[in-house]
């Protein structure tokens, strides 16, 4: 009779690992801590046809741990590519709470002039709240921000953006 969980006997997946590890002597990641993450993924995705396989395991590890709803996994996991993000920057973003973020301001944050406006000219994956902007902001403000921010900005923006010239 076969255990519903691995819980139901004591040491099981130390011992599955133990077995692995004495039938091909070298392998890697099938200790206990990976072949607790396989279990995971396999939960986690298991009636999920929204896998992606262009993701490394890192990739996906943050994603598992960090999101809490299928809807922001499946976002996430499109934000990686679409984006090319790295494991580190994904992990910025999800611990930033960008999903979240980016719910809530659709269209319901943005300034009045920007809402008028045909096309966003923000991309969505920046975000400028960290400048204090006045509501009502121009141009000229929106610079002295970037400026007095810069080192933030720039994290923000990511690795394609190396040097910003500041313009009198």
């Amino acid at each position: 009779m076969k255990p519903e969980t691995d819980r139901e006997i004591p040491g099981y997946i130390d011992t599955v690992a133990e077995e692995i590890q004495n039938a091909f002597p070298g392998i890697k990641g099938f200790n206990r801590r990976g072949l607790y993450r396989m279990k995971k993924f396999y939960e986690t995705y298991a009636d999920d046809e929204f896998v992606a396989t262009l993701l490394s395991q890192i990739h996906h590890l943050a994603i598992i741990s960090k999101g809490k709803t299928p809807e922001e996994r499946h976002f996430y996991i499109t934000l990686c590519i679409k984006e090319n993000y790295s494991a580190r920057e994904l992990s910025r973003q999800i611990d930033s709470g960008y999903y979240e973020r980016y719910m809530l301001s659709k269209e319901k944050l943005l300034p009045d002039q920007i809402k008028g406006l045909k096309d966003n000219p923000f991309l969505d994956s920046y975000v400028i709240e960290f400048l204090d902007l006045p509501s009502n902001f121009k141009e000229p403000d929106l610079r002295k921000g970037l400026i007095r921010n810069m080192k933030h900005f720039i994290l923000e923006v990511g690795g394609d953006c190396s040097v910003l010239w500041r313009l009198n």
